[in-house]
């Protein structure tokens, strides 16, 4: 499609004529493709169905977004945000080493089960067959994951123990939650919590 043609079906669709509005409309469709990402995979959704999704036309998305791609980031960097503000938020006030990954696995977990659609399309596996989009993604999830650097580079590790697979062995916990979690016996909290007392239990420099 040539840019020209996106732009005409633009200033024919009144949802993106005002800055408000727009800025309303460029939301719905954040929130509409994330939940196309979450539920049919990047390769399975596509811009005409996540436009319709929000009762708009196709060519009118690329008033917004210039591709897929382009949303594809950009729900990207909202599950980002969505993470590190709760991480943030959980390790205000926290000393301890263990507490303080302890309160951010649990927060990572809350997140990730109670705001599923942006942050699961985070987690989610990256697109194969397009490496700059690829590359992309990967900084946006290792700015993220930075933060679990530092929490695990302050541990009393025994020697021996590789910083960096404690940090795969916890992430590999995490995010593998959605696809068995069910609510009822524990919160998400606690089951981050107990992730990370068991981790400790491995891990933990007992001189």
């Amino acid at each position: 499609m040539t840019g020209s043609a996106p732009q005409a079906l633009a200033e024919n669709d009144p949802s993106v004529r005002t800055g408000g509005r727009a800025d309303n409309r460029r939301q719905a469709l954040l929130d509409a493709a994330a939940r196309r990402f979450r539920d049919h995979g990047y390769e399975g959704a596509s811009m005409r169905d996540i436009a319709g999704d929000v009762g708009m036309l196709a060519g009118s998305m690329y008033y917004h977004f210039s591709s897929k791609e382009e949303l594809l980031v950009a729900v990207h960097a909202e599950g980002v945000r969505h993470f590190e503000r709760a991480v943030e938020h959980a390790l205000a006030g926290q000393e301890d080493p263990w507490q303080r990954l302890q309160a951010a696995a649990s927060a990572h977990l809350e997140t990730l089960l109670g705001e599923g659609d942006y942050t699961q399309v985070v987690i989610a596996e990256l697109p194969r067959d397009n490496p700059p989009l690829r590359a992309r993604l990967i900084q946006l999830r290792d700015a993220y994951e930075a933060l679990f650097r530092r929490l695990i580079g302050a541990l009393d590790l025994a020697p021996e123990c590789d910083a960096g697979l404690v940090r795969l062995m916890l992430f590999g916990a995490l995010n593998t939650s959605p696809t068995w979690y069910r609510p009822g016996r524990h919160t998400p909290a606690e089951l981050g919590a107990a992730f990370v007392r068991l981790l400790k239990q491995g891990v933990d420099h007992h001189p």
